[in-house]
Order: C-alpha cells, then sequence, then structure tokens
C-alpha cells in the first residue's frame, strides 16, 4: 500500500529509539558528554527548521487560497494547541530531563521507570503525527508539502530519539530487568511514532479538510519539545559550543534540504 520511500520516513524514527535503547548492551555510563550535546544541538536544529519550513509554511500556504491576508489565522491557532497540548502532557506524565547516569550510582524503582516509559511513549506520539500528516498532504497532492521535507523531519526526530532509547532502557536494565527485556521496553516506546503515523495516512480524507490546523499543531509540539527538552540538555553540564554549532548544522541542512528538494 505504501511505496518504500513512505515507509522509510515512518519507519525511520522508531529505528532512532531502537539504536539508543540499545547502548544498554554495550553501555555502563551515560553517553559522553560531547556526544549528547552534538545529537541534541543537531536534532533541534533540523526540527525548528522543518517546523518552519515543512510544517508553519505550507499550513499558511495551503490557507491562503481561502483566507488570504488572513492565512495564518490556522497557522496560529494549530500552534498553540500543539504546545498547550505538550504543556498538559508534561503535567500530567514525569518529566524527561534525566539522563543515563540515573542508571549508574543509584537505584531505580520499576513504578518510576515505567513511569518513564510512559512519558517517552505519550510524547513520542505527537511526533509520529507530525511525519504522519506530511506525508498524508503529500499523498493528497498538496502542493506545498514535499518528500524531502517529510524525510529530514524523519531523520530529525530519529536523532532526538536516540537518546531517549537510552534514557529508557538503561533505567529499566538498573531496576533488576535483564538486558534484552530492558531493551525491548525502550523499543516498545518508540513503535507509536510508526502506528500514529501509519493512522494519521489512513485518515488521509479527514487529515486534509485540517492541513493547516494539523501542520500547524505538529510545529507547536515540535518546537515544545526542542524549548523545554533538546535546549536545556545541549546546553547542560560543561560549557560548550558543540551544541550550537550542531545546532546551526541541523538548521543549514534541513533549510537546504527543504528549498532545495522541495
Amino acid at each position: 500500500m505504501f511505496s518504500d520511500v513512505i515507509l522509510a520516513a515512518l519507519v525511520i524514527p522508531f529505528l532512532g529509539t531502537s539504536l539508543g535503547a540499545a547502548c544498554v548492551f554495550f553501555l555502563r555510563g551515560e553517553l559522553p558528554e560531547r556526544v549528547q550535546k552534538g545529537l541534541m544541538g543537531f536534532a533541534a536544529g533540523v526540527m525548528v527548521a522543518a517546523s518552519v519550513w515543512s510544517l508553519l509554511i505550507p499550513a499558511m500556504e495551503e490557507s491562503a487560497p481561502s483566507l488570504g491576508q488572513l492565512a495564518f489565522l490556522p497557522a496560529v491557532a494549530g500552534f498553540w494547541l500543539g504546545t498547550l497540548f505538550l504543556l498538559l502532557l508534561d503535567h500530567i506524565i514525569p518529566h524527561l530531563h534525566l539522563n543515563t547516569e540515573d542508571a549508574e550510582g543509584m537505584k531505580v524503582s520499576l513504578p518510576r521507570s515505567t513511569m518513564l516509559l510512559l512519558a517517552v511513549t505519550l510524547h513520542n506520539i505527537p511526533e509520529g503525527m507530525a511525519v504522519g500528516v506530511v506525508l498524508a498532504g503529500w499523498l493528497e497532492g498538496a502542493s506545498q508539502i514535499a518528500m524531502s521535507g517529510a524525510l529530514a523531519l524523519s531523520i530529525g526526530i530519529a536523532i532526538q530519539n536516540f537518546p531517549e532509547g537510552a534514557i529508557i532502557s538503561m533505567p529499566l536494565h538498573a531496576s533488576g530487568m535483564s538486558r534484552t527485556r530492558a531493551f525491548l521496553g525502550g523499543v516498545l516506546s518508540g513503535i507509536v511514532e510508526p502506528v500514529g503515523g501509519v493512522l494519521t495516512i489512513l485518515a488521509a480524507s479527514l487529515v486534509v479538510p485540517a492541513l493547516p490546523y494539523l501542520l500547524s499543531f505538529s510545529a507547536g509540539a515540535m518546537l515544545y519539545v526542542v524549548v523545554e527538552e533538546l535546549i536545556p540538555e545541549m546546553s547542560s553540564g560543561n560549557h560548550s559550543n558543540i551544541g550550537v554549532i550542531a545546532f546551526a548544522i541541523g538548521f543549514t541542512l534541513m533549510m537546504a534540504l527543504d528549498t532545495a528538494l522541495g
């Protein structure tokens, strides 16, 4: 039903989570600080550029024929809905400002680890929907949507998901689970992304009429994750410019992909 390119865009974020969860097999402590900063910075840059060029601008262009100079209104409404939705999640479920250091040097209780698994899983749902919305718009022939944008967005989410997979699997192992079961727990936290993407595509007939709102909703959710999770992690610890440089690389790469290939 889906082409190889669409399947790849849906599966890439899940692979990022799975590779991160695999750290439980060979990593005793946390990821090296420089690696974490670089990954977080690059992912933040890609996601900020994707939110602008792949989500917000297409949302306004989609509304322009009917709303003219007021085409920004659906984008504003959807953006705030996405931001408030993630804000609500952060009040309902535990925060994600944990690193794999929690897995070493302290005992992590299973209920707390289970809640962290739930937290990451719920935060992954809007990311899967973001890829699905872009793909649904592309499949329905929306001229403002490019497949390159969906792929770049998918890669950026995958990079962000790598440390999240480790954040899940390593505390689960520290709580007494076998490495294999802890790895599977991390993998399962990311399965909601391709599932959410597929369901969004299957509901394309419902998605397309609300495309400006859904694109901007995804942008609001993505930028919330960038500001609330990625940038603080990128800037934590010893001072380093690695995160800022990686952010600039990710931003310019995504901007170039979306404008040159879109």
